[in-house]
């Protein structure tokens, strides 16, 4: 005989408030102000469902406006592997070679090739187009 599941947040529909100034939000869980235990959030939203509310543990969150009811849950934080492994595919190799070697910030120090392969590869994913 199998026992039921425990109840969780996203059994049901909960009211939800969630504004933002951009820099940080007020996220509102049936009247209550959980923004001080949130890093983030994620809303889905999918035709013909409830809204999906991904609640992730202490921190700020990204610029939104909502106000509605939609299912919450509590989640982790997504595996950043493979958009790490799809952008390290996309690159060339010999632009990065040259990019590494044209950087202002080579020391002559043992590994310097490697550093600033690394460091040019950060500038990238943060989209700067130049070391």
């Amino acid at each position: 005989m199998t026992t039921p599941a425990e109840p969780s947040l996203g059994d049901q529909t909960r009211g939800v408030r969630i504004t933002t100034d951009g820099a940080s939000a007020k996220v509102e869980i049936g009247g209550v102000d959980m923004s001080r235990q949130l890093r983030g959030y994620t809303l889905e939203h999918r035709v013909n469902e409830p809204p999906l509310l991904v609640l992730y543990a202490s921190g700020h969150a990204t610029p939104a406006v909502f106000e509605g009811f939609a299912h919450v849950v509590i989640g982790d934080a997504p595996d950043p592997g493979p958009a790490v492994a799809e952008f390290l595919r996309a690159v060339d190799p010999a632009a990065l070679e040259r990019a590494a070697l044209d950087r202002d910030d080579l020391d002559g120090s043992r590994h310097e090739l490697t550093r600033a392969m690394l460091a040019q590869l950060a500038d990238w994913a943060l989209g700067k187009a130049t070391g």
